[in-house]
């Protein structure tokens, strides 16, 4: 009976939340607010799954990672000040509100468990940044990029201090852990040679919660953090987008019962409920020690806003560490109320927020400091189209020889001249190489609204979309069309559809890779063997 009442109460008030046009995530915390509120008896698997979804959606973000990334300055840097200052912002109000004022929220033992709560809640949710990432479809975007980094390099320093906290060090078989790193290979040549669907949701799954998940757990470690490195060791795959696709249905359902179990903690005290308060109401200053971070980094306006949106949640592991600080005897078991409310109302903030993230970048913008436009981060520096008449989107191999080719039938070009072709693409590191061999290219996602802001004027009369990932280069198109570009416009497809929703679209020419491999294959044997072309 009682599973009847839990899935009533989330369907109900995730349709609700949909009416109301916010996050059906906000629905289910709800629900589990008010299952919790009318003692409707629990169900014990609902905060298991729950878990098993989050190190779901930990493991799809970790094969979308690049680990390079994270040892970014725009990245390192953020994570690392904006967490000392948000532990020491919390921590000097938790304390003057607790130990000054004397609000009885539960046992408080001295500083060090004011500190331990300030660190806690320094992070931000990933969960929560993914989901509004995937709804703007802009997991891709530097912003985004720059949140889910810091969210998960901050997510690991509290993982850490677990480790401390709890009094109990990882297993000494934790050392063995270090052997996922040659089973990735393994890993890899299963996965390519993997040809059904229903197959890499199976892989996936299987992976992540073995592999990842319980494989961690058996040694001490916390299974999310191991679900997320099983997959960022195989995030490098060709086929690593096609594996998270394939169980993100079965993640979603999972992180149903994540969100529930989040509200479901069960009814917190009066002080509890004041405390949860007063840390909702430092969101706002901790967002805006992102947002001056960043724009001391030299991002745009645009981008340091959006950030602040993007990680305006406390991180669900600051749950668990104050169940640890409990456990110590640190904290009274109120702490976890208290923490589980504020968790929960700052996604449902986050959610929000983010659902005014246009107006909100307006007005908060116009509060910061100018940057020249000489002086902004590379990433985010105006590209100059001055004397460009063809611009490549996606330097992959296609993109490469197209450049090439365009080159090579142009007459030599003067010292100093511009380069009449222009190459895009996202990853900085591929970037940094081809600008070393003289390509050139600028790094921008061109799925990006960001990117077409930082656009200047030019005389380009040809694109190209050379993008390899499904659905890129119709993104890219839907752009070029929303910006009037009047010029040609030829593409590459790998399948049949996507080639023919681009002829439909007005694209002058489409080429499908593999049709364009064969027709090369053909012409090159016509020129060695011309019997075959007449007989």
């Amino acid at each position: 009976m009682s599973v009847a009442v839990y899935l009533i109460a989330v369907v109900i008030l995730g349709l609700g939340a949909a009416i109301l046009k916010v996050p059906p995530l906000v629905g289910f915390i709800a629900a589990g607010f008010l299952l919790g509120a009318a003692d409707v008896p629990e169900v014990p698997w609902v905060s298991t799954v729950g878990e098993l979804g989050a190190a779901l959606l930990l493991f799809s973000i970790g094969l979308d990672l690049d680990l390079r990334t994270l040892g970014r300055k725009v990245i390192s840097s953020t994570a690392a000040v904006t967490m000392v200052v948000i532990t020491m912002t919390t921590a000097a109000v938790i304390g003057t509100v607790v130990l000054g004022l004397g609000l009885h929220v539960g046992l408080v033992k001295g500083w060090t468990a004011v500190l331990m709560l300030g660190f806690a809640l320094a992070s931000s949710s990933t969960i929560v940044i993914m989901k509004i990432l995937e709804e703007r479809d802009d997991s891709s975007a530097l912003y985004g990029r720059i949140a889910v980094g810091t969210s998960i390099l901050q997510d690991t320093s509290s993982i850490i201090l677990l480790v401390f906290i709890s009094g109990t060090a990882p297993s000494p078989w934790a050392l063995a852990l270090v052997l996922l790193v040659p089973a990735a290979r393994v890993l890899g040549w299963i996965l390519s040679h993997i040809r059904h669907r229903e197959m890499y949701a199976l892989f996936g799954i299987t992976i992540a919660l073995l592999l990842g998940y319980e494989l961690f757990e058996l040694v001490d470690l916390p299974g999310t953090l191991g679900a997320l490195i099983v997959g960022a060791l195989l995030a490098s795959h060709p086929n690593s987008a096609d594996l998270a696709e394939s169980f993100r249905p079965i993640q979603e359902l999972f992180l149903v019962a994540f969100f529930v179990s989040v509200g479901a903690a069960g009814p917190p005290t009066a002080g509890a409920v004041a405390m949860a308060l007063v840390l909702v109401a430092l969101l706002p200053l901790r967002s805006a020690a992102y947002g001056w971070m960043l724009w001391f980094m030299r991002l745009r306006h645009r981008s340091a806003v959006l950030t602040d949106l993007a990680v305006a949640s406390y991180s669900e592991l600051a749950i668990v560490v104050a169940g640890v600080g409990v456990g110590q005897g640190l904290l009274g078991p109120e702490w976890v109320q208290s923490l589980s409310l504020a968790v929960a109302l700052s996604f449902i903030v986050a959610s929000v927020v983010n659902q005014r993230a246009s107006h909100l970048v307006r007005v908060l913008s116009n509060a910061m400091p100018d940057h020249a436009p000489d002086a902004l981060h590379p990433s985010e520096a105006p590209v100059n189209l001055a004397g460009v008449e063809v611009v490549i989107f996606g330097m992959g191999r296609v993109g490469r020889a197209a450049y090439r080719r365009y080159l090579a039938d142009l007459p030599d070009l003067g010292r100093g001249a511009p380069v009449p072709v222009l190459g895009v693409d996202n990853d900085a590191d591929k970037v940094r190489r081809l600008v070393r061999k003289g390509y050139n290219i600028v790094e921008g996602d061109a799925t990006d609204t960001d990117f077409w802001q930082r656009l200047s004027s030019g005389e380009v009369r040809s694109a190209i979309l050379a993008m390899p990932e499904p659905g890129a280069n119709l993104a890219v198109l839907d752009w070029i069309e929303h910006h009037g570009f009047a010029g040609e416009v030829m593409a590459v497809a790998r399948y049949d559809d996507e080639a023919a929703a681009m002829r439909k679209r007005g694209v002058d020419t489409v080429i499908n890779i593999y049709d364009g491999v064969g027709a090369a294959l053909a012409e090159a044997a016509e020129h060695r063997w011309p019997a075959l072309a007449t007989s």
